[in-house]
């Protein structure tokens, strides 16, 4: 590929679109992981105070909300697939790239993002009560975390979105 001096300004413009796209999908998911993660961690940090014997109990609750960031990767590793950043050709990626795909590509990184952000925060609150929950009732410590999972399925509903709106889009 030409050196990015070489490139016009409309053809950085094409290949920035899609790697905002993957930068959107990948930063709000890690943003709702982080948050959901830090919510229930909280908690639990405060039951094991109490009882240290609850940690691997409690490490379920706490780590669920940090599916949001794996799927906002992974949004954004398939985004950066589609372009032609990775495992293809960016040269030919660019050349048959039209500027309606590349806004295309960029948007079908949204649904990961933004479902990311939003449910994992959500399910780091629901996680966080079912720690509570645990720490007085462990034997329906499953339940909490049925009701974690519950919150879930809209990140990867998410996900789904994002690779149907890939799998729609022809570059060439």
């Amino acid at each position: 590929m030409e050196g990015i001096g070489d490139l016009t300004q409309y053809q950085l413009f094409v290949l920035a679109l899609p790697i905002l796209g993957a930068a959107i999908s990948v930063f709000f998911g890690g943003i709702g992981s982080a948050i959901g993660i830090g919510l229930p961690a909280q908690v639990a940090n405060g039951v094991l105070a109490e009882d240290p014997d609850m940690f691997g109990n409690l490490l379920i609750l706490v780590a669920l909300p940090g599916t949001q960031g794996i799927y906002g990767f992974l949004g954004a590793f398939l985004i950066l697939m589609k372009a032609g950043f990775i495992g293809g050709d960016l040269t030919a990626s660019l050349g048959a790239m039209t500027m309606t795909q590349a806004w295309m590509i960029m948007i079908a990184g949204i649904p990961t993002g933004l479902a990311g952000w939003i449910s994992g925060i959500n399910q780091g609150k629901v996680c966080a009560t079912g720690v509570s929950m645990a720490a007085k009732r462990p034997e329906a410590m499953m339940r909490a975390v049925i009701y974690g999972a519950m919150v879930e399925t809209y990140a990867i509903l998410g996900l789904l979105i994002t690779i149907l709106m890939l799998n729609a889009i022809t570059i060439g």
